[in-house]
């Protein structure tokens, strides 16, 4: 949904406002509040993430973060699923992971919910892949479908159960398959 603010309003006041429920993204200059997670957008959001912090986390390569605020060149956006190689990870003073991410994710990861507009996630992956994101997943759990994007590069799809999902390079030993992503509705 696509709310008209009574005057333009600019990334830095946008950040000062109260967080929605469901999320809302700046993008171009507007606000737009995401769908509400389903049960398919939910459980395949949820076990992405796990199976990523299971092979990759506890090797300190990288971290998958569910729902993450991403704010930069201009845009404030919320991937599904970020996944950021350990050494970007930002952090506060302590060391612990910072509250404010003001980077790309190294990999963006969006889960097609119905009647979004595939058009909108699409570009929000295009934003991360012209600033630095590696690569980019769309999810689509109503088509059994997974467009991989990677900078420069024509989309690809994978719609056939036994296909391996290529990876960014820092992930290698995740071995999904398309039939694995989606057998977890099945779980």
């Amino acid at each position: 949904m696509v709310q008209a603010p009574p005057k333009p309003i600019t990334l830095a006041e946008f950040l000062t406002l109260p967080e929605t429920k469901p999320a809302s993204e700046y993008i171009d200059g507007q606000i737009i509040q995401k769908p509400m997670p389903q049960g398919k957008h939910s459980t395949i959001q949820t076990e992405f993430a796990t199976t990523v912090n299971g092979v990759l986390k506890g090797r300190k390569v990288a971290r998958a973060f569910s729902e993450l605020r991403c704010t930069f060149a201009g845009r404030s956006t919320i991937p599904d699923v970020s996944v950021v190689t350990w050494g970007r990870i930002p952090r506060d003073q302590n060391g612990e992971v910072a509250n404010t991410f003001p980077i790309a994710p190294d990999w963006a990861v969006e889960i097609l919910s119905p009647d979004q507009s595939q058009t909108k996630v699409t570009k929000n992956i295009l934003h991360c892949l012209n600033h630095g994101t590696e690569m980019g997943w769309l999810i689509d759990p109503a088509e059994q479908t997974i467009f991989v994007y990677r900078p420069q590069q024509q989309p690809e799809v994978f719609d056939q159960s036994a296909q391996v999902l290529p990876v960014p390079t820092f992930a290698g030993g995740l071995g999904l398959t398309v039939g694995s992503v989606f057998g977890w509705l099945l779980e």
